[in-house]
């Protein structure tokens, strides 16, 4: 499990391990790790050109040591100082003495411009707020530039606690951060400024407080997916009700059914008006024209998908004392008390626009803060809710850590691939995983087939769907 802490919780664990350790030694560790990663990324040391953006406090003693050892392997380092009475004296003189050189930022152009390696050590996870106007021209001649870019423990610009970005800020290729991941490196928008993320190992003790974010990993999640036992049958493993689709959108069904048979439950029922548009594609589906509540037995429903404006059978559905998924449609016909009247475990399953119109504000003001959004509608609906988007995020009812998702690929932005995502994880819930594991096991699914569906190359929601079952292997190991 990757985890991400908050910047208060990471610099409490770093105040305890300082006091165990001489003076300077702790920024020694980090500046070695990010030393390391840039001769890495440049390749040869020997005769590149570096150059390095220095603010105030440790980061920008971190990017300084780093440049010494830089420059003691041959490299023309210059640090560009954007604050030189507040630079870290101790790292200046180091990187002096390895035969840098330092320049004002007004004279910074022309060396950034023929750099190989731009280092960020403009602002540090503390940073508040925007950038200073120094900082974001430096940043403009940096994108002008043809120099790679490695952020020290965060990219100036970005918000470390809640990955939001609220004006100009460095994109890095590569973040080298310390200690701990922080959640702004792991959540959108932020996350597109980050790059490739490194953690270097200071030696911090796991923090006593609870994570911010956690991601599952290939082995988290083959710990949670259902398997069936020698004793299972079809009932056992779980039965999963689909309400779905309508005659405007029978599709919206087919891929809710697609996405169900694939996630580890033992049977699918479907309940709506394109019952022979499923069984003419999956004739393994018990199909029912009676209704959610006549339906027969179900360990979960999903309900929404395509289903245009049947509010009766969302609040039919609502109304079972089952886990449900709500979906599309769903979200919209659903009252938000009925919801929050629910016993049984209610999953959410919105995109931005959707979830702006549950919250009540601008859809850009969910794209912008991902992680409030999320534990927002989690709150007003006392539900999980996986909010879709190039990185899922699921946040459950009681607070704790969100889960953050980032298999997927920009070719599963395609119609009906949340419909599949919808089955997929209704299945789970059906097979007897919690709301908050069964949106995350399937996010990461969803986006491993989205990737070998893809492969480079644009792709459907029927062929993301025809893939689950070789994400899951590929999990399995």
């Amino acid at each position: 499990m990757r985890t991400a802490y908050s910047v208060e919780t990471v610099r409490a664990a770093e105040r305890v391990l300082m006091a165990r350790l001489p003076e300077g030694a702790l920024m020694q560790r980090a500046a070695a790790g990010l030393a390391a990663a840039c001769a890495e990324l440049l390749g040869r040391v020997y005769g590149s050109r570096v150059v390095l953006l220095v603010g105030s406090g440790d980061n920008g003693g971190d990017a300084l040591y780093a440049g010494a050892r830089l420059a003691r392997r041959g490299a023309g380092v210059t640090a560009v100082l954007l604050s030189p009475e507040r630079a870290h004296g101790a790292g200046l003189a180091a990187l002096r003495r390895a035969g840098g050189t330092v320049t004002a930022p007004d004279g910074a152009e022309e060396a950034i411009l023929r750099a190989d390696l731009v280092v960020d050590g403009i602002v540090g996870i503390g940073g508040q707020g925007g950038l200073r106007p120094d900082a974001v021209r430096l940043a403009g001649v940096v994108a002008r530039s043809r120099a790679a870019v490695v952020a020290v423990d965060l990219p100036s610009g970005v918000d470390a606690d809640t990955g939001e970005v609220r004006g100009p800020a460095l994109r890095a290729d590569l973040t080298v951060t310390f200690g701990a991941y922080k959640p702004g490196l792991l959540i959108d928008p932020a996350r597109e400024y980050a790059g490739v993320v490194r953690l270097v190992d200071i030696g911090l003790a796991p923090p006593p407080a609870d994570a911010e974010l956690e991601a599952l990993q290939h082995a988290d999640v083959a710990r949670l997916l259902p398997l069936p036992s020698a004793e299972s049958d079809k009932y056992r493993r779980g039965v999963v009700g689909i309400a779905a689709g309508s005659a405007r959108y029978p599709g919206a069904a087919v891929l809710a059914v697609s996405g169900a048979l694939r996630g580890g439950a033992g049977a699918v029922r479907y309940v709506g008006p394109a019952g022979e548009a499923v069984l003419a594609r999956f004739p393994e589906t018990l199909v029912s024209d009676a209704g959610p509540a006549k339906a027969g037995r179900v360990q979960a429903w999903v309900v929404g998908p395509g289903a245009g404006d049947d509010a009766a059978t969302v609040a039919e559905v609502l109304a079972a004392d089952v886990p449900v998924l709500l979906d599309a449609d769903g979200l919209r016909l659903a009252e938000r008390d009925a919801v929050r009247r629910r016993t049984a475990p209610t999953l959410m399953t919105p995109h931005a626009g959707e979830a702006a119109a549950l919250l009540g504000v601008r859809r850009e003001e969910v794209e912008e803060a991902r992680l409030a959004a999320v534990r927002e509608l989690a709150a007003v609906y006392r539900a999980t809710v996986l909010l879709k988007g190039s990185t899922t995020l699921v946040a459950g009812t009681g607070g704790g850590p969100v889960r953050v998702n980032a298999t997927g690929t920009p070719w599963l932005a395609t119609a009906g691939s949340g419909d599949v995502l919808s089955g997929l994880a209704g299945s789970l819930l059906a097979a007897g995983l919690g709301a908050v594991d069964a949106g995350s096991v399937a996010a990461y699914l969803h986006g491993l087939a989205g990737r070998f569906a893809a492969d480079g190359a644009p792709t459907g929601a029927h062929d993301v769907a025809s893939r689950i079952p070789e994400a899951w292997r590929d999990v399995m190991g």
